[in-house]
């Protein structure tokens, strides 16, 4: 599993607007020129993010993007599921069911289950409130 550009921008975005809140609408320029993404690129991933309810966003003049819920309320695990799909170590745990025909006589599926429940059980436990907690240091580092 590697996670892409998508991945993490969808993340420092989140991380950004909630930083950022203070009741208003935040434009995409002003988020694009803070963490030095390509605005357009943003407009793709905040596309992602309204239509599944994580944004709220609104056109014209004064528009822009805010948080729907408080930063608590957003997994990183669940950001990463919609902008990077499934989150499994192989392709047989992509889906709810193993459709493996070898699953049966499989001597690596328990290995490969424990990790995708780690890497799953972490990513729920991380949530974009506690992002924001380390971005109290000076000199952090932006993923």
């Amino acid at each position: 599993m590697k996670i892409s550009t998508r991945g993490r921008y969808a993340i420092r975005l989140m991380i950004d607007l909630a930083e950022h809140n203070n009741g208003e609408y935040i434009t995409l320029m002003d988020i694009a020129k803070r963490q030095e993404i390509s605005e357009k690129y943003l407009e793709a991933i905040v596309s992602i993010l309204s239509k599944n309810n994580l944004l709220v966003s609104l056109r014209g003049k004064g528009g822009g993007y805010k948080l729907a819920k408080d930063p608590e309320s957003y997994t990183i695990g669940s950001i990463l599921r919609l902008t990077e799909g499934s989150l499994a170590p192989v392709a047989c745990l992509d889906g709810e069911n193993n459709n493996c025909s070898r699953s049966p006589e499989c001597q690596t599926i328990d290995l490969w289950e424990g990790l995708n429940k780690l890497i799953n059980e972490y990513l729920d436990g991380v949530t974009i409130a506690d992002l924001m907690k380390k971005s109290d240091y000076k000199d952090n580092y932006i993923i």
